[in-house]
């Protein structure tokens, strides 16, 4: 199984992959002019801004719930194995990708925003919403959709439900077994509560872990401040191939750090645009800028204050693929337990037992986020049948909780390997298609800036744009047109 697996993502996940990543990051940061930088205000005022409604969900659960699928195991285990399999130069390269990625991040959530619909009282988005109205391109739509259902519910969950376990028998001895079987149960409560329970979870969860992790960052961090320039130094020179002691590193460093920087913040992947079609905005524009900015949270802030604590400590092994151990600080030891022995290194009998209920929220609300991606993939597939749905709905659920738990008992390897496999698989569906869709994005971008301009609130309209097939937008703009200042009417793009 593992070889095969290895096989695939041999040629899945190719360099051809990795560097198309930074071409299109480089692509839409030209395009776009920077976007990622010149609209940083915006992005952060917009996160706190708007509010939920019977359909949708606020920006800023939108951004919570898509933090809680981008904050997982891939901002500790995939910073670890980065640095395992690509040096600390990988760290670097996961930078690139989060700022590439941000404008990467803005055209797909945009075009998200463009294409959603309403179904059954609820708004839903989404790569194969975008790909069918945008792209008009049906059987593609559907096989984005089955794979997303595919990735969502099977290959990623047994990721995080497997480092979960890792780390809860590194730190406290508790058995995969127990550990399966309580996320089983924690995890079914929420699933079956619905969206909104999901956008609650989420809501109250995700800063919540954030903000106590960042705090234990800062404190290793705080007591080894006088290594932090050499810590940059090691980073930089590693990543150029200018260190002597891994030279040589330069091509595992930039294939590693982009793909476990793609593996955290999912720019590109087209696995974000699901909750960022719940949210309830005015314009699409306007969330794709919210999610550029959970792109920079996740990797900028949380990936490097995991990579700062695990090579400050020198908590780390470099091990990379075909070659002998480079450094061997650890020995046999998992990459996703390097950040535990990092924290344990600075503050004795709390840093894997923390790491630890850390990773527990992290990953829980992973999860969470991935079924709700499944679900509006379901919802995509069965949209005009008249087939009773509930029970497609019910066994989608009772299939996840039989993966996570799967997922905890099985080997780390295979684990990581098929959520590789689900992730390289997505890229070669959405990156196509976000490509075709491009001159949309940014025809909504020059509409969002000229109306800011304007001193206006950005109202989209697709008719006077001549955005076809965003027919959410074609009936709702009659609503919020009643509601805004005539001046806001009179704009003439």
């Amino acid at each position: 199984m593992n070889d095969l697996v290895s096989w695939l993502n041999g040629y899945v996940w190719s360099p051809v992959l990795v560097y198309i990543f930074l071409g299109i990051g480089i692509l839409y940061t030209i395009l776009t002019r920077f976007v990622q930088v010149r609209f940083i205000k915006d992005m952060i005022k917009l996160s706190f801004e708007g509010k939920s409604s019977k359909a949708g969900i606020s920006s800023f659960q939108a951004l919570t719930m898509s933090l809680g699928s981008r904050v997982g195991t891939g901002n500790i285990a995939g910073v670890a194995t980065a640095i395992a399999l690509g040096g600390p130069g990988a760290v670097f390269w996961m930078w690139v990708s989060a700022f590439l990625g941000a404008a990467t991040s803005f055209i797909e959530i945009t075009l998200t925003q463009v294409y959603k619909s309403k179904i059954d009282g609820e708004y839903r988005g989404g790569t194969p919403y975008y790909i069918e109205k945008g792209l008009r391109i049906k059987w593609f739509a559907i096989f984005s959709a089955i794979l997303t259902l595919i990735v969502m519910s099977c290959l990623w969950p047994s990721v995080q439900t497997n480092t979960m376990a890792l780390a809860m028998e590194n730190a406290f001895g508790v058995s995969p077994f127990v550990t399966g079987s309580f996320i089983v149960i924690l995890l079914g409560v929420i699933i079956f509560g619905g969206v909104k329970r999901i956008a609650k979870a989420a809501e109250i969860m995700v800063p919540f872990m954030a903000i106590g992790y960042l705090a234990v960052c800062i404190i290793t961090l705080v007591l080894n401040a006088s290594q932090i320039p050499t810590v940059l130094s090691l980073i930089f020179t590693s990543a150029f191939d200018l260190n002597a002691t891994f030279g040589g590193l330069i091509g595992s460093a930039i294939a590693w750090g982009v793909q476990r920087g793609v593996y955290s913040n999912a720019a590109g992947l087209g696995s974000e645009t699901f909750e960022s079609g719940a949210a309830e905005v005015s314009h699409p524009a306007k969330q794709g800028l919210v999610q550029s900015f959970s792109v920079y949270i996740d990797t900028l802030l949380i990936c490097s204050a995991t990579a700062f604590m695990i090579l400050i400590t020198g908590m780390y092994d470099v091990k990379p693929d075909g070659m002998d151990p480079i450094v061997n600080n650890l020995g046999d030891v998992e990459p996703s337990l390097y950040t535990q022995f990092a924290v344990e290194s600075v503050i004795p009998n709390f840093g894997a037992a923390f790491l630890a209920i850390a990773l527990l929220f992290f990953c829980f609300t992973t999860l969470v986020s991935y079924y709700y991606k499944a679900e509006t993939s379901l919802v995509f597939l069965f949209k005009n049948s008249k087939l009773k749905s509930t029970w497609l709905y019910n066994l989608l659920k009772v299939f996840m909780l039989v993966t996570a738990f799967y997922g905890s008992v099985k080997t780390a390897s295979t684990a990581w390997a098929l959520g590789d496999l689900g992730m390289g698989t997505m890229a070669w569906v959405n990156l196509p298609a976000i490509f075709f869709l491009t001159k949309t994005a940014l025809i909504v971008l020059k509409d969002y800036e000229m109306q800011k301009k304007a001193g206006l609130d950005p109202v989209f309209n697709p008719t006077k744009l001549g955005i076809k097939g965003a027919d959410f937008w074609e009936t709702e703009y009659r609503e919020i047109e009643q509601e805004i200042p005539k001046e806001n009417k009179t704009i003439s793009m």
